[in-house]
C-alpha cells in the first residue's frame, strides 16, 4: 500500500506537471484548471468552501485562485442565500470558453495517455481511488 501511496504522489507530480504544459498556451495552470473544472462540473453553484472540500484541499488555496480568476473575469460570485459571505462561484461566458479550450487539448491528450488500457482496467482503478478517498475523508472527519 505505501508503495501505491507513493506512486500516486509521483503520478499527481507529473499530472501537474503536464497539465501546466498542455494549457499554457491559454494562460492557464494544473491548478487553475483544476479550479475551473470543479466549477464546471458542480451540480449547482457552490462555494469555494465546498470545491475546497469536494477537492480535498485547503479553502485558503482556492481561494486565492477564485478571486483572481474573477479579477480576470472568468468567474464571477454570486449570493449565497445560505451564507452572506461565502458567495456562489460560477463560470463567466469567458470562464466557460476558456474551460472548453482545455477540453479541446485535453481530449487528445487523455485518449493518447489511455492508449493500451482497457475499460475495465480504468474503472476497476478508479473504484481503488474513489475507496481510498472514502476511507481517508472519514479518517479525516473522525479526527477533528
Amino acid at each position: 500500500m505505501t508503495e501505491l501511496i507513493l506512486d500516486v504522489f509521483r503520478l499527481n507530480g507529473r499530472l501537474l506537471v503536464a497539465g501546466d504544459r498542455l494549457v499554457a498556451e491559454l494562460g492557464l495552470t494544473s491548478a487553475r484548471w483544476q479550479i475551473l473544472g470543479a466549477i464546471a462540473y458542480a451540480e449547482k453553484p457552490q462555494s469555494v468552501a465546498w470545491h475546497a472540500r469536494t477537492m480535498g484541499v485547503h479553502r485558503q488555496g482556492i481561494q486565492r485562485i477564485v478571486n483572481e480568476l474573477g479579477k480576470e473575469g472568468i468567474v464571477e460570485f454570486l449570493p449565497n442565500p445560505h451564507h452572506k459571505r461565502a458567495h456562489l462561484v460560477v463560470l463567466t461566458s469567458k470562464g466557460q470558453k476558456l474551460f472548453q479550450a482545455a477540453l479541446k487539448l485535453q481530449t487528445p491528450w487523455v485518449n493518447e495517455l489511455s492508449n493500451g488500457l482497457t475499460p475495465k482496467e480504468i474503472a476497476m482503478t478508479k473504484d481503488v481511488i474513489e475507496r481510498l478517498s472514502s476511507r481517508i475523508d472519514e479518517e479525516l472527519k473522525n479526527a477533528g
